[in-house]
């Protein structure tokens, strides 16, 4: 159920992209698709009743959840703000020489 969920939120970003004219609009979905990717390897890693992988010497853990996932999601928001800070930096640079976010405006435009 929860995957379909990531499926309905990855859905969303892509009309966003693929539908929108606006720049700003476009940005947001690419962000939600993001964040539906973050979402879907983090469900991949979770383990129903799992537990942290931290073993101490006479421990013997069977249902652990692996943190590799975790490590690469958190790799991913760092990297996907960097590229959200570049994405909007570009369209404000945009709509200053433009002035304009609609995006079939900005390709009759010659400058």
């Amino acid at each position: 159920m929860v995957y379909l969920l990531v499926i309905l939120l990855f859905c969303v970003g892509v009309y966003c992209i693929l539908a929108k004219k606006n720049l700003i609009k476009i940005i947001i979905g690419i962000g939600i698709i993001e964040y539906a990717l973050n979402l879907l390897f983090v469900l991949f890693g979770y383990r129903y009743q799992g537990r942290a992988p931290i073993l101490a010497s006479d421990q013997i853990i069977t249902d652990m959840v692996d943190p590799l996932p975790q490590a690469l999601v958190l790799t991913a928001i760092v990297i996907g703000l960097a590229t959200m800070a570049l994405m909007v930096a570009i369209a404000v640079r945009l709509y200053e020489k433009y002035g304009t976010f609609d995006i079939t405006e900005i390709r009759k435009l010659k400058g």
